[in-house]
């Protein structure tokens, strides 16, 4: 699945604050409870969300980010915040435990099989539990960079659609975001595709920078496109 993936991008973008802010923005009404995180590589989201979970379960399989986790995390028996998080070293797969709320951020497109993962994730939500997923949208923008960071695909709403018709929620919400994130995608595959680490960090930086610019647009033109999409699902 992914427990080969390095990771190398995560702490260019885990410093980009506009980007997780406005990504936080879209989904903290859906954060409760009993919450997992599949995937959380540096834990940088954690950070947005923790003080609105009663406890929290990280899954993370490879083994470099896990061993990372563990010592940013580090149990302090006199932090009770730090007391809530537990993690583990492995997939999602087969996991018996029920949350309230299971979040995959920018993680699913790392896995082949997403039907089967879409699926288990879903079983593993308790009644009126949200399922929280986000991952890169628009396979036209599928990049030299998707490929070397193990993107298996990129997704368009009617990809999760599809999912959908395998499980039986009571809500979804399916939203692009970040428009300019797209244009600059687009312009950037076609234009730097087999150069996009150059200068990579500050490209980064400026697109970045952007965010609140793509925020507005995003309204503008009622979150038609993105270079992300967020998907909400009910049980």
């Amino acid at each position: 699945m992914y427990a080969n993936y390095e990771g190398w991008e995560l702490s260019v973008f885990d410093i980009s604050q506009n980007y997780r802010s406005y990504q936080f923005q879209l989904i903290k009404d859906f954060i409760k409870g009993k919450t997992a995180e599949v995937g959380p590589g540096n834990g940088i989201n954690i950070n947005f969300y923790l003080n609105k979970v009663e406890s929290l379960d990280l899954y993370e399989p490879t083994k470099k980010l896990f061993d990372n986790l563990k010592e940013k995390f580090r149990i302090d028996q006199n932090d009770n915040k730090q007391k809530k998080i537990n993690i583990f070293n492995r997939t999602f797969l087969g996991v018996s435990e029920r949350y309230d709320t299971i979040i995959y951020l920018d993680v699913l497109e790392h896995i082949k099989d997403d039907k089967k993962e879409f699926i288990n994730a879903f079983d593993n939500l308790k009644e009126g539990g949200y399922l929280i997923i986000n991952v890169p949208a628009f396979n036209i923008l599928y990049s030299e960079f998707d490929k070397d960071v193990q993107h298996h695909k990129r997704y368009s709403k009617k990809d999760f659609k599809e999912l959908l018709n395998f499980v039986d929620p009571s809500y979804s919400k399916l939203k692009y975001y970040d428009s300019l994130g797209f244009l600059l995608s687009f312009f950037s595959k076609f234009l730097l595709n087999k150069n996009y680490k150059n200068n990579f960090e500050k490209k980064i930086f400026i697109w970045n920078k952007l965010i609140p610019l793509s925020k507005f647009l995003d309204k503008l033109i009622f979150h038609f496109l993105g270079k992300s999409l967020m998907v909400v699902v009910k049980k």
